[in-house]
Parts: C-alpha cells; sequence; structure tokens
C-alpha cells in the first residue's frame, strides 16, 4: 500500500455520499436505454459531478451515429482525461446506458449493478480523491509521464440479441477513433491506444459476496495488486463485513472471455484489467437488478480498494 497517505484517505470516505450518488444515477437510467430516446440527462449528470472537481478534468463528448435493431440512434461516449498531454493514462471505465426492456407491470429495468454502481463508484473516486489528483497537475512544474482517463461508455447493451453488431456500441466506435488518433499529438507512429497503460472496466457490480476472476495472464502483476490491497485493507479494520474466506479478488482463471466493452481495446492490444462479478449477481438482466438488491459493506469495500489501486497506480 502506498504509505499512511492511502490510509487516510480510504479512512475518512463516506458512504453516505455514495449511496446519495448512487440513488441519483439509479434514478437517472432506470429505463434509459429506450430505442426512440438518448439519456441526455445521465450524459448531463456525469459531465456536471466532473466539472464541478478542482482536477481540472478535460470532458469530451464523442457523439455518433450508429445503425441498431431500431434504425439509426444516436449514442454518446463520455471521456474525462486529466492531463490529456500525458504521455501514458491509467483507464478506468464503465457503461452508463441500461438495457432497454419493454415495461412490466409498471415497472422498468433499473439497471442497479449493470451499471448504476460503477458509474457511482467511478464519480465518487474523482470526487473522493479530487485533491491528490489535482497535485498531478503540478508535477515538478512539468508535463506528468502518468495521468487518470475515466471514460463512460455508451450502447454497451444489446438492444435485441447480443451480436457482433447489436452490442459494444460505444466501445466499439472509441477503440477505432483512439486508434486513429495520433498520441502525442503529432506523432506519426504511435495513437491514443498506446497511451491507455491499463484498462481497467467495472461491471456488475454491487451485489453482495462478489467474486472477480484474472481473466488475462498479462496483467496479474495488476490483479495481484488488487489482492495484496484488500488483504492490507482487512488487516487494518476497514472492510465491513468481510472474510477472507471470501475474498472479493480470487486466484482462480476464467475459461472464456466475456463480451464487455473492453473487448475492443483488447482486440488492439491494450492491457486490460476485467473487473466484472463471476459468476454473475442472480438479478442480472431482471427487474430486481435494483436499490433493494444491493450491498452497502460490498460497495463501499470495493470503493476503497479501486481508490487505493489508483493512488498507489499514480504514485500519489
Amino acid at each position: 500500500m502506498a504509505g499512511g497517505d492511502s490510509r487516510r484517505v480510504v479512512g475518512t470516505l463516506h458512504l453516505l455520499l455514495l449511496l446519495l450518488l448512487l440513488a441519483a444515477v439509479l434514478s437517472l437510467t432506470a429505463g434509459t436505454q429506450s430505442p426512440d430516446t438518448h439519456p441526455w440527462t445521465e450524459e448531463k449528470h456525469i459531465m456536471q459531478r466532473i466539472q464541478r472537481l478542482q482536477a481540472e478534468w478535460v470532458v469530451e463528448v464523442d457523439t455518433f451515429l450508429s445503425k441498431t435493431p431500431y434504425g439509426y440512434r444516436t449514442f454518446s461516449n463520455i471521456i474525462s482525461t486529466l492531463n490529456p498531454e500525458a504521455k501514458r493514462h491509467l483507464v478506468l471505465a464503465c457503461h452508463y446506458d441500461s438495457k432497454y426492456f419493454p415495461g412490466w407491470n409498471s415497472r422498468v429495468f433499473v439497471g442497479a449493478t449493470d451499471s448504476a454502481v460503477p458509474c457511482a463508484m467511478m464519480l465518487e473516486l474523482a470526487r473522493a480523491l479530487d485533491k491528490k489528483l489535482h497535485s498531478l497537475k503540478n508535477v515538478s512544474g512539468s508535463k506528468p509521464d502518468l495521468s487518470l482517463r475515466l471514460i463512460f461508455f455508451d450502447g454497451e447493451e444489446a438492444f435485441l440479441h447480443w451480436s457482433p453488431q447489436d452490442s459494444l456500441y460505444g466501445s466499439r466506435h472509441l477503440a477505432q477513433k483512439m486508434a486513429s488518433t495520433p498520441h502525442p499529438p503529432g506523432s506519426r507512429g504511435t495513437n491514443q491506444l498506446h497511451g491507455m497503460d491499463l484498462l481497467v472496466l467495472l461491471d456488475l457490480i454491487g451485489a453482495a459476496n462478489p467474486t472477480f476472476p484474472n481473466f488475462f495472464p498479462k496483467t496479474t502483476r495488476w490483479f495481484n495488486r488488487l489482492q495484496a490491497i484488500e488483504q492490507e485493507l482487512y488487516e487494518l479494520g476497514l472492510l465491513k463485513d468481510h472474510s477472507l474466506e471470501r475474498k472479493y479478488f480470487q486466484n482462480f482463471g476464467y475459461g472464456n472471455i466475456i463480451q464487455d466493452d473492453h473487448i475492443p481495446f483488447l482486440r488492439k492490444g491494450v492491457p486490460v484489467l476485467h473487473l466484472i462479478a463471476s459468476p454473475f449477481p442472480e438479478v442480472w438482466h431482471t427487474m430486481d437488478d435494483n436499490e433493494e438488491n444491493l450491498n452497502e459493506s460490498t460497495i463501499d469495500n470495493l470503493n476503497k480498494i479501486i481508490q487505493v489501486f489508483v493512488l498507489e497506480y499514480l504514485h500519489l
């Protein structure tokens, strides 16, 4: 762990703030993946949360049209970057669309774990670490070599049936766009994908007792750091309702690659940590994926682990 500062940050987190933020995100995501509408309200909410911070995030909206089973639809990825000029970025990502289901007995699909909680966790990370992240602006008075980027993907979910054409609309578009964008600006040999030091994708988080396998041997050293942080926070008494007999980050591998927003980047050589609960939560793609079936302790614990991971990765 990155010394006493990391422990103090973790020790002063306020779960209430996260839950209030989560409630706001949940209210926005409920039923948003309508074929005839675009989630402008969620997009605005995410951007406002980030732009009010001191760390001077540069926010870009990647808006595009794509053909869906319901005709052409507008999608918008939200990319928030600290120090865009930095050579490399640690990238945290999630999707902010929720799956479209027709209404059933006046109920709408919320998508609490899929993926309101990951969105709320990323926004809370930006808020809780704001002062630390702001310090990246003043690294020896020069451009930092390594910084942070947050990506909120649109259009992860299929409208009808999952297929290469009906899924991952936002991540497919952004991966292609970044592959054709020189980085650093003006470079002839490298692009923005080369600047992605590591992509950490969060999905299906919020239910009790999740387990996260190690999907990719190439990023095992970073998965091991998550395991070590979990152990250290447990020993410090900073994890709630947690037992080492039910660790979140398990050593077992996973035989199959799960289709998710990391795939377009993985295929282009970007290192990936895929933090998705496996097996999936029982409420996955049901009307019961709502706030009533979230576990506060689990969300708080994972929030702490990921925040310490980011602090360590960025040497803060």
